[in-house]
């Protein structure tokens, strides 16, 4: 009988280990995550189970590999220009930065940084609520040059999240217009609403707007909002609280569709 040796490897941030014969084949695999040992072949389970057992932790499911989901075949099938599910949180703006990364000025910092800050913040807090459930997709590009800063797909429904960097500052809604500091007013409500509405044709299913503040030193709205959220950097997983709306399946064929940059292409 051939003797089996165990290969780690990394795909899409998940480590695997791989049980191979001598001749390279693979007879199974365990998922570390999942927390499952994947068989090939159920002659070698004793083999397998002999051979991951250093690497085993708490209890592990086996048997043969799942059956691919719907969502499973549509990501396996994307080509990789096309799948936006490895952007980081604000992969627009660090690209354009690590391309023209500006003049540097001591006593006024590119306003572009601080828009990235705030990306990353909030993004980094979103990602926090993938073991809920949630899936968040970053710099989702639109026709045009606009973007969904992330798109927040989890039980509770859909969310197109605009982040605005707004350190140490007030902060004055009056739907609308969005008043930062001492900086004009602008009717930035108005296009966070457009961005959830031009999603929502895309997946054809309703995503709400949301506005995320980071950091900021004070938040006053004048009048109810209507249909839109808005919520601080530090409260960003605050959505994982919404009110059960869709099933485990729905998200992943909804996170399906979503990664596929065509989808957003006829817009």
């Amino acid at each position: 009988m051939n003797a089996l040796r165990v290969i780690p490897t990394w795909r899409h941030g998940q480590e695997r280990l791989y049980v191979c014969r001598t001749d390279g084949r693979n007879v199974a695999w365990y998922d570390r995550e999942a927390a499952r040992v994947n068989l090939l072949s159920e002659e070698r389970r004793e083999d397998v189970l002999d051979v991951l057992g250093p690497f085993l932790t708490g209890t592990v499911t086996i048997g043969p590999p799942p059956v691919p989901t719907p969502a499973e075949l549509a990501r396996l099938s994307l080509h990789p220009d096309d799948d936006l599910a490895p952007n980081r949180p604000g992969e627009a703006l660090q690209t354009v930065l690590d391309h023209e990364p500006g003049p540097q000025r001591r006593m006024r910092p590119d306003p572009r940084r601080h828009a990235l800050a705030a990306e990353l913040a909030v993004g980094e807090a979103l990602d926090r609520l993938k073991g809920a459930g949630w899936r968040t997709l970053h710099s989702v590009p639109l026709p045009g040059g606009d973007r969904v800063h992330h798109l927040v797909i989890g039980p509770g429904g859909l969310f197109a999240v605009h982040t605005v960097y707004a350190r140490k500052q007030r902060v004055l809604v009056a739907d609308p217009m969005v008043t930062v500091g001492r900086r004009e007013a602008r009717p930035l409500l108005r296009a966070v609403r457009a961005d959830a509405d031009r999603a929502s044709y895309a997946l054809t299913a309703e995503v709400r707007p949301v506005l995320a503040l980071f950091a900021p030193r004070d938040v006053s709205v004048t009048v109810p909002l209507r249909d839109l959220r808005i919520l601080l950097d530090t409260d960003a997983t605050s959505l994982a609280r919404s009110g059960g709306v869709l099933k485990p399946a729905d998200v992943e064929a909804l996170h399906a569709m979503a990664r596929d940059r065509g989808t957003w292409v006829q817009l």
